[in-house]
Order: structure tokens, then sequence, then C-alpha cells
């Protein structure tokens, strides 16, 4: 085959065909536009580059189409051209997602597209999603407003600044009711909420979730609260490290309740062991943090609703 021929197929053919018909489904919940997480049991595919690229969240692994069908099925790469070759025309089952607004990831540096953006504030669209449909409380929104964590996203989002050890922003998380990515052109280290010097440091891997279980602890003494992004960059592992190499310090594994978060909790506890830091698995009840805290204050409005607290009721029946 030539390489004209090659390239029209890595053109004609996305990843997403190849990993629908391996028998991956899409995680739409866990998706964007941008990246589309594609899940078959305890395997992870994200397909990225408007479908032409991929990477294994767990592993090094990426590459194109035709390194895909050789990671999931052991192929040469002739036969991979084959395999490829056979999805031409191939009818992908993807979600619709909706139109970017125009000026979303706006032209600028990552610095100077974070300065641009404004603080929440009570009230503001940004806090009334993080407050309603998130369910963080005022102290932590607070909290994490003074150490310039968040900023106003467009139409309601929140960016969730990610830090490297210098304290300089390097991207955001991006969530909202219709949204949710990672800044355009930044690079994924932490995101940290707490004290410089903590004697214990929990890692999960999104932003949210990171402010719910501070949220659920009553923002510990002496915690980090530290957020992944989803990731682990060799940039990210660096960053950990870095963290937990102080004397004294213990490695808290918050990752959701998830084969995902398991593997990530495994390579905390395998740092933990390299570094020589204490470690501990904390597992959410829920899936993660953030339904955790959404639980918890849907069972506070019931019992309300049903006339206080149970204790009171049986005083009054008694």
């Amino acid at each position: 085959m030539k390489k004209l021929q090659v390239e029209e197929l890595r053109e004609k053919v996305g990843c997403g065909a190849v990993l629908e018909q391996a028998g991956f489904s899409i995680d739409v919940k866990e998706s964007t536009r941008r990246a589309v997480k594609h899940r078959r049991g305890p395997e992870i595919i994200i397909v990225n580059h408007e479908g032409k690229g991929w990477f294994d969240p767990l592993s090094d692994a990426k590459g194109d189409v035709f390194t895909l069908v050789e990671h999931l099925d052991g192929t040469s790469f002739l036969e991979s051209l084959e395999r490829v070759a056979q999805l031409v025309g191939y009818d992908l089952a993807e979600p619709k997602w909706k139109p970017l607004s125009k000026g979303h990831g706006s032209f600028g540096s990552t610095s100077e597209r974070w300065a641009s953006r404004r603080k929440p504030w009570s009230g503001s669209a940004t806090w009334r999603y993080l407050s309603s449909e998130r369910c963080l409380p005022t102290s932590v929104l607070e909290a994490a407003i003074a150490a310039s964590c968040l900023h106003e996203g467009p139409y309601g989002s929140m960016w969730a600044a990610h830090t490297d050890d210098a304290g300089q922003v390097t991207g955001w998380e991006e969530r909202g009711l219709e949204w949710r990515g990672f800044a355009t052109g930044g690079t994924k280290i932490l995101f940290r909420f707490g004290p410089p010097d903590p004697a214990r440091i929990c890692v999960n891997e999104a932003a949210i979730d990171a402010m719910s279980l501070a949220a659920i602890e009553g923002i510990r003494d002496g915690t980090m609260y530290l957020s992944t992004g989803g990731g682990w960059s060799p940039a990210t592992e660096a960053a950990i490290r870095v963290l937990v190499s102080r004397p004294g310090v213990r490695l808290v594994a918050a990752t959701d309740a998830n084969s995902q978060g398991e593997s990530f909790a495994d390579r905390l506890r395998t740092l933990a062991t390299e570094v020589g830091c204490d470690w501990m698995r904390l597992r959410p009840s829920e899936d993660d943090w953030n339904e955790v805290l959404k639980t918890r204050r849907e069972e506070k409005e019931r019992v309300w609703k049903e006339g206080g607290l149970p204790h009171a009721r049986r005083s009054r029946q008694g």
C-alpha cells in the first residue's frame, strides 16, 4: 500500500470506529467533544484530535488509528492496515455534542486567559452552579476563591486552576452544566486546595471531587486536597513526589470508586512506597466524592421535610 493510500485511510477512519467494533462503549458522563472516553470493562481509551488520535490514561500508550489496532489486537502494521481499510464508511454512533460558543477557548497565553476571567462571587452564575448543582457549601467556596483556585468560565461554568511547584497557573479544569474539558493549550499538573506545607495530601481525579471531600471533612487542618484532572502525566507524578517527599507526610488516595480510580490508587501506593511516606486508601461510598456530598444533602433535606431530626420526631411521639 502506498503512503498516499495510508494517509487516506488515516483520514477516513476514526479511532472511535475501531473501538466501537472492538466492543468499547462511550462513557458520556466522562467525555467531552475534544476527549471522548471509551470503556470496555476495566480498559479505557480516550479519543482526541477529532477522532484521529488516542491515548490510554493508565499507561503511556498513544497514537493514531493504526497503532490503536496494534495496541488492541497485537497485530503487525500490515495487518492493522487491512483491518482499518475494512472500516471505511463505518457509521459511528457518537453522541451529538452541542456546538461550542464563539470565543470558548479564546486566543492568548494560558496566564492571560486565566487573568481575564473574574473570581466567582456570591450569587454569580458559577457560584450558583457550584452551590446548587454540585452542593458545595459556602465555607468551601469562599476558601477556594480566597486561595485563587477558582475563576468564572463562560456561561456559568467553573475554571479550577492547575499550578506548578512555583504556583504558576498552567491550565484549568472546566466544568459546567453542558461542558466538561480542560484549558485548550494548557498543561495538567495539579489542582491544589489547602496549605502549602501539608501533613496530609488527598489526591482526587477532579477539582470538584477535591472540594467535595474538603466539604465532607470540614476542610481538615493540615490537609491539601489535590486533583490530577483525570490524567497522570510525568509532570503530575513529579509534582506529587515533591509534596510527599517531606518528612511525616501521609499520602491519601481519594480517587473514584471504579476501575480507573483503583488504578490511580495503585500508582499512588507505588509512589508512596518508593518515596517512603505513609499511605492509605480513602474510597467514596458512591462513585465519587461529589456524589457522596449530593447524597448527604438529599438525606438532610428528606429528614427536614419529614419534620426535623429523627430524635426530635421520637420525642414528640413519646
